[in-house]
């Protein structure tokens, strides 16, 4: 008899084997028209323009980063709020200390500014030039040919 273990493996086994007989199949029957607009890269109907590899603002990445982060430690907060008053003491300080944290990480990303969307930077100070003389034509002569 095979192990828990061992029906794993097979179950395993099987869908992997399964996957591949049905794209090997399926590729063998489909018919293969491939055209210019088949190949180009779908853009929700927008004509790709330009490359793929273009600068993107990281600020999306670190919104979304920040959403998952305070979204997790919400979801660890449901089941402590359903059974603190069964820990007592104990279990409040704990669920405390850890909103405690919650809010400390808010906060440092409130004080960094990654919270808000659009940041204002400090305009740096103008650079004054010396003064370009008004009158050119004294100051210097371009040789004209007749």
């Amino acid at each position: 008899m095979l192990t828990e273990f061992g029906k794993t493996f097979a179950f395993l086994l099987i869908a992997i084997i399964f996957v591949i007989v049905t794209v090997f199949f399926a590729k063998l029957i489909r018919p293969s028209r491939p055209t210019k607009e088949k190949l180009l890269t779908y853009e929700c109907g927008e004509n790709p323009i330009g490359s793929p590899w273009i600068k993107f603002n990281i600020r999306f990445y670190v919104v979304a980063l920040i959403f998952l982060i305070f979204d997790v430690e919400v979801v660890l907060l449901v089941p402590w709020v359903m059974v603190y008053k069964e820990l007592g003491i104990p279990g409040f300080i704990i669920g405390a200390i850890f909103l405690l944290l919650l809010a400390l990480g808010m906060a440092y990303e409130w004080k960094k500014g990654d919270l808000e969307w659009v940041r204002s930077y400090a305009v740096p100070p103008i650079v004054k030039r010396p003064e370009v003389s008004q009158n050119l034509e004294s100051s210097t002569s371009i040789p004209t040919t007749n």
